[in-house]
């Protein structure tokens, strides 16, 4: 069975390389064509989608999905087909003068096959968010979504094959090693979303075809509580940030810093606001489930190893139902006090748990920052201007959300994308398309004029030539 799975990647990667071939610069119709029939995938289909995700977590709320995964999408798509022409343009770019009367052009060439490797956390998004960049500059895709969430994978699968040709978009279900497999195979770009671990397993695989990658990665996102903060605003921003899709969200708040002394009082506002939000758990069609039972396991080990090590917990469980691991429903975790060796404190958590951890200085604030691997996403909640500027300068992360959560994912208008162990590269609008370099190469192109006297300083070397290299280290 696995080989041929294998087989037929390579017969459906080779099919849309002969397919590039042909076509090797789509026009501006073709490439509104596949975004257009992109967009009537994602509107047409929405109900599917939701139902397919909700039965992969046994409990996905269908809002969370339509809002952060269908509205998302939707929005990226349209985006691109509102701006698709002027990022198509060759743009002109200065000339030095020794060059003149020559003149140089820049142009967004297609790559040709992009490989796009999904997450199960948002298999909708992380999967067709992409494809909209890829196709939108030109290229082929294929794409190898998550295994953990198989009724949805099946479900994209379908309707791909009902929206596009194989050789423009082919979706492959398969497990992880049908995923080794296809991160093996020479695409001209792939693009990895998941964990940092595996993010280091891809990059390797693709290094052995000298394939670019972007890695859209995780790590422990910081959200700061300066004192100049409007408390009770940043509490209700982060409780939902944390709690959003159960915390399976790569750019959720992983721990909490607030001012020294002020652990206790935040921890009980948070129990109130999480409460607010989620008055129920178990039946509550709001309150999104853990995806697996190993998934949920990990989660409870590390908050029982906290609670073994003396760290004060807080559980959020406002009408004290009985949840267990076949629910795959979490009640929300606070902990205080916890040591830095203790897994919840050096593993990116992705669930609803939140470490408080207490800062005296902003200094301490930024050094405890930056002791760790730099994270995908950081969030600074104030109004002192000051200490905004420094933990802005002096810290290093793929994004920034200031007084509120993961706003910065949305905008297309700016790149997404993580730094160090939390990933390389980035898309979103412009970014993706590859004017910046992600799913289109800027082919630089010199003309040369009839009227050059670059001819000149070819041999036989001589007066002339001597005379023309004094004038170009003049002018240069």
């Amino acid at each position: 069975m696995l080989q041929t799975r294998q087989n037929a990647l390579g017969v459906r990667f080779e099919a849309q390389c002969r397919a590039f071939e042909k076509e090797p610069f789509p026009t501006l119709d073709v490439r509104k064509d596949r975004l257009k029939r992109l967009l009537a995938l994602t509107e047409k289909h929405e109900a599917e989608i939701c139902a397919a995700i909700d039965s992969d977590f046994s409990a996905r709320s269908a809002e969370e999905t339509r809002l952060a995964e269908l509205f998302v999408v939707r929005a990226g798509i349209r985006h691109a087909l509102s701006h698709l022409s002027a990022w198509m343009r060759e743009r002109r770019v200065a000339t030095s003068l020794p060059f003149l009367p020559g003149r140089n052009r820049l142009l967004p060439q297609p790559l040709g096959v992009v490989g796009i490797v999904s997450p199960w956390n948002y298999p909708f998004q992380l999967a067709v968010a992409p494809a909209t960049a890829a196709l939108a500059a030109g290229n082929r895709v294929m794409i190898k979504p998550s295994e953990l969430t198989p009724k949805f994978s099946d479900l994209l699968a379908s309707l791909v094959e009902k929206y596009f040709a194989a050789d423009e978009v082919a979706l492959m279900v398969g497990d992880a090693d049908v995923g080794k497999a296809f991160v093996s195979l020479p695409f001209d770009h792939l693009l990895f979303t998941g964990s940092t671990a595996v993010g280091r397993q891809v990059a390797l695989a693709a290094a052995a075809n000298l394939t670019p990658v972007t890695l859209e990665l995780g790590g422990k996102s910081p959200a700061i509580f300066d004192p100049s903060c409007d408390l009770d605003a940043a509490v209700a921003s982060v409780a939902y940030g944390k709690l959003l899709n159960a915390g399976q969200t790569c750019i959720a708040p992983d721990y909490l810093m607030v001012p020294q002394g002020q652990g206790a009082a935040v921890a009980a506002k948070f129990a109130v606001a999480m409460a607010k939000l989620y008055p129920r758990l178990g039946d509550n069609p709001d309150y999104t489930a853990i995806v697996s039972e190993r998934h949920h396991r990990r989660l409870s080990d590390m908050v029982a190893e906290a609670r073994d090590s003396g760290a004060d917990i807080t559980e959020v469980n406002p009408a004290n139902e009985t949840l267990g691991v076949s629910d795959r429903k979490m009640a929300p975790v606070l902990v205080r006090n916890a040591g830095d060796n203790l897994r919840l404190m050096r593993e990116e958590i992705f669930g609803p748990v939140l470490p408080i951890v207490e800062y005296g200085t902003v200094d301490e604030a930024i050094g405890h920052v930056n002791r760790g691997d730099r994270p995908l996403a950081l969030y600074w909640f104030g109004k002192h201007s000051g200490n905004r500027r420094r933990m802005m300068r002096e810290t290093v992360a793929g994004g920034v959300t200031v007084n509120d959560c993961m706003m910065h994912l949305v905008q297309e208008r700016q790149p997404f994308g993580g730094v160090g162990a939390s990933g390389m590269g980035a898309y979103h609008g412009e970014w993706g398309f590859g004017t910046f370099s992600t799913f289109s190469k800027e082919k630089p192109i010199f003309h040369q004029s009839r009227f050059s006297a670059a001819s000149l300083l070819r041999p036989p070397y001589g007066k002339t030539f001597e005379r023309l290299f004094r004038l170009l280290n003049l002018i240069t």
